[in-house]
């Protein structure tokens, strides 16, 4: 198993912030550490979360900490097909494993190791850089659950 790029201690909360060139406020640092513990939440849930421990802020701040922090890199966001938006602060290139009932959702390394872990047939003249992969499946747990 590879090691996984999540923030580390000297890049965690406000030096993380910092280094990707944003403003530290109480709000982002909230958001951050939302993120850090609870992998692939929907900003709705991160919201909850955020609002838990800060008290009030408004859900169109914590999307817009959100999107500034994706773009940055800090976070990764997800659309998994049939699912709204999700984050998780690992942000290396991985992909996701999904159960088709339960809807739980875990990391899986690349098959490979290697960006872009796949290699198209025909790049019809892209330079690509990274390749997304789902796969779907049943959880251990919804395996065991008797059959309706």
């Amino acid at each position: 198993m590879t090691s996984t790029p999540r923030s580390t201690p000297d890049t965690d909360g406000p030096d993380a912030l910092r280094q990707a060139g944003l403003q530290v406020t109480a709000q982002r640092l909230a958001v951050h550490r939302a993120v850090q513990k609870n992998p692939h939440a929907l900003a709705e849930e991160i919201s909850d979360v955020v609002r838990a421990e800060i008290g009030s802020i408004s859900r169109q701040a914590v999307y817009d900490a959100l999107n500034v922090m994706s773009e940055k890199g800090l976070i990764r966001r997800i659309q998994p097909a049939g699912s709204g938006a999700r984050f998780e602060d690992r942000v290396d290139n991985h992909h996701h494993l999904i159960c088709r009932d339960c809807g739980s959702l875990v990391d899986v390394d690349c098959a490979k190791g290697k960006a872009p872990c796949l290699k198209a047939d025909n790049n019809h003249g892209y330079v690509i850089d990274e390749a997304e992969v789902v796969y779907w499946g049943t959880c251990p747990n919804c395996q065991t659950k008797p059959k309706k």
